[in-house]
């Protein structure tokens, strides 16, 4: 089984003339301001124009696909980061909200062709959850901007302008 590359040693690539959507579910709001924050400083160290950086906040992670569909078709985005977080806890609450987001998510980058990055911790405590947002085991804010970038990136290499 290989590993997938860590975050510090992905490339870096530019965001100059990338516009990013952001959304941001209200829900453990110390965590999500804190997965917000890391994927700015990535957008804005790539090159992204802060005026470029469109943040729409929702009640809850459910919400979430329904916000990026918006920032697609409303701010002209090329990619949409999705931050919440669900923990597990006593009741299905868990099941019925991060599976659909996650196929919703997904279910938009496929139709519109523009991608929308899962940056919903779904974890068990929220002790995971914090260890995900700057701890031990990195900085999920951080990896879904890179993330972003470098899909872009790799998309903009297959299309030409030439068709010929």
């Amino acid at each position: 089984m290989t590993e997938a590359p860590s975050s510090s040693s992905s490339p870096s690539v530019s965001g100059i003339g990338r516009r990013i959507g952001i959304c941001v579910a209200r829900w453990h709001r110390e965590i999500v301001d804190e997965l917000h924050a890391g994927a700015v400083d990535v957008l804005i160290a790539s090159g992204v124009s802060a005026s470029d950086i469109v943040v729409v906040e929702c009640p809850g992670s459910y919400e979430l696909p329904v916000a990026a569909l918006h920032l697609i078709e409303n701010a002209g985005v090329d990619a949409v980061l999705a931050f919440g977080v669900v923990v597990r806890g006593e009741t299905a609450h868990f099941e019925y909200v991060s599976s659909p987001v996650a196929h919703g998510l997904m279910d938009i980058s496929v139709s519109t062709g523009v991608p929308c990055l899962f940056g919903v911790l779904t974890t068990e405590t929220i002790e995971q959850a914090r260890e995900r947002c700057g701890g031990i085991h990195g900085h999920k804010g951080r990896e879904a901007a890179q993330g972003a970038l470098q899909l872009l990136h790799s998309l903009s290499a297959l299309t030409t302008d030439d068709k010929s």
